[in-house]
């Protein structure tokens, strides 16, 4: 891993790290835009600058992207709510093809494996699970 990946990783997880701080704090507007900012900057820095244009601005992710674009857009110009809602929208549609990748590394993994086959969690983490839209 280049020294610019370990950056673009440590910006994105400053950035998850104040998205949740934010929301956890009743939706601080200031918390939740440096968040935005350092993920997306992360996010550039991890897969470069072609290909993070590249994966928002595919044919098929247009509105998904224009969800997400425009949550980070409404959190800057100051109303955290309805940006977060967006956001996280825009951020499902976006990433749906890689959640049948990370709920099975989750079922994996000791604890929270276990938890992931209760009775009432298990039914939503199947139908997540078996989503097959790849990139």
């Amino acid at each position: 891993m280049t020294s610019v990946a370990e950056i673009g990783m440590g910006l994105t997880g400053f950035g998850v790290f104040f998205l949740f701080f934010g929301m956890i704090l009743f939706f601080d507007k200031a918390l939740l835009a440096i968040g935005n900012v350092l993920f997306v900057a992360g996010l550039a820095f991890v897969i470069g600058l072609e290909r993070t244009f590249r994966f928002f601005f595919q044919k098929h992710k247009v509105k998904a992207t224009g969800f997400f674009l425009g949550g980070v857009f409404v959190v800057l110009i100051g109303s955290p709510l309805i940006g977060m809602i967006f956001e996280i929208y825009g951020f499902f549609l976006l990433f749906r093809g890689f959640f049948p990748v990370v709920v099975g590394f989750i079922r994996r993994v000791p604890v929270l494996g276990s938890l992931l086959n209760l009775p009432g969690i298990r039914s939503f983490v199947d139908k997540v699970g078996e989503s097959n839209n790849m990139v």
